[in-house]
């Protein structure tokens, strides 16, 4: 398949934030997976509408017109990473959020793609928070095989290890890491020409 227009929906990651990493050009993963894209096919159109801070369910609120009316056949999702920032989780909302999410995306008629979160994602504030970053990647893989979509997997993968790949928040890839899962998502989809 030629992919002509890809849309990003969701939160700070699905922007691309992070800081500089010497040697690599400050782009996310989101510019350098449309860049490889548009490379292959020179009319790509691409619209990202994620707000950094977004939860699933504000992301569906605010973002889910846009995209439907841009009409994208790769849509790449939100992984979910606000919806665990909280105190108390209710688990069930969590995955009801995300599949409502996911219905909505299958309904654009869209190659659906998304990332697990990566394990070097820690939040000290939160004890648990390993623990909490691991059943969201649970529910985002159960929800994707529902919904066929591709799922990029961050959480095991050895860019974990880099003492480079976080920027100064500990939170965000620095472009070392954005590099490296925008290759993995081009990977996990068949590359820039599928």
């Amino acid at each position: 398949m030629t992919w002509r227009r890809f849309a990003v929906f969701g939160d700070s990651l699905s922007l691309g934030v992070g800081d500089p990493t010497p040697g690599y050009g400050d782009l996310g993963w989101p510019a350098r997976v449309e860049h490889a894209l548009r490379a292959a096919h020179p009319g790509l159109a691409y619209l990202n509408t994620a707000r950094a801070g977004a939860t699933t369910a504000q992301a569906l609120r605010e973002q889910a017109d846009r995209i439907t009316a841009f009409g994208p056949d790769l849509l790449h999702l939100n992984s979910g990473a606000n919806d665990i920032i909280r105190r108390t989780l209710d688990w069930q909302r969590i995955e009801d959020d995300l599949r409502a999410m996911y219905a909505w995306a299958a309904s654009t008629g869209a190659r659906l793609s998304v990332f697990t979160l990566g394990r070097a994602f820690v939040i000290p504030d939160f004890p648990d928070f390993t623990d909490r970053v691991a059943r969201l990647n649970d529910i985002t893989r159960k929800l994707a095989a529902e919904y066929r979509a591709a799922v990029a997997d961050c959480w095991d993968h050895p860019l974990n290890d880099r003492p480079d790949l976080l920027s100064a928040d500990r939170i965000h890839f620095a472009t070392v890491g954005q590099a490296i899962i925008a290759d993995l998502l081009l990977e996990t989809l068949g590359g820039p020409d599928r």
